[in-house]
């Protein structure tokens, strides 16, 4: 499980990382992040979006855990007050574990990379 101050909580939260934020898909997984000036957050924060397209509630749970577990280090190397989103796909579900891993970092890496100017 994520400490307190590493959760996203808020829709706001939320909403401002989709919306603002760089996105970066894989065949498992979308990342959303958000890198601002941290105002008052001293840490990187992960919240993740698992919808019923997943599969049930047991299903979908057990995403969330594999995935927390996946974050959870990758939370330190991000700056202070990134907000980091993972939105889970349906083949999230029967994906094993090292594909939801190389996934993830995959899709963040390319979220942290400059954007190329047109």
């Amino acid at each position: 499980m994520l400490a307190a101050t590493q959760r996203l909580r808020r829709s706001n939260d939320f909403a401002a990382a989709i919306r603002g934020g760089r996105r970066a898909g894989r065949g498992t997984l979308v990342v959303h992040l958000l890198i601002e000036e941290p105002a008052f957050a001293s840490t990187a924060r992960a919240g993740f979006v698992v919808s019923k397209a997943v599969g049930n509630a047991v299903t979908r749970n057990e995403v969330k855990r594999r995935l927390r577990h996946l974050v959870r280090p990758l939370l330190d190397d991000l700056p202070a007050g990134a907000s980091l989103v993972v939105r889970a796909l349906p083949p999230s579900a029967a994906a094993p574990f090292a594909v939801l891993a190389a996934d993830l970092e995959s899709a963040l890496a390319a979220a942290r990379r400059s954007r190329r100017p047109r």
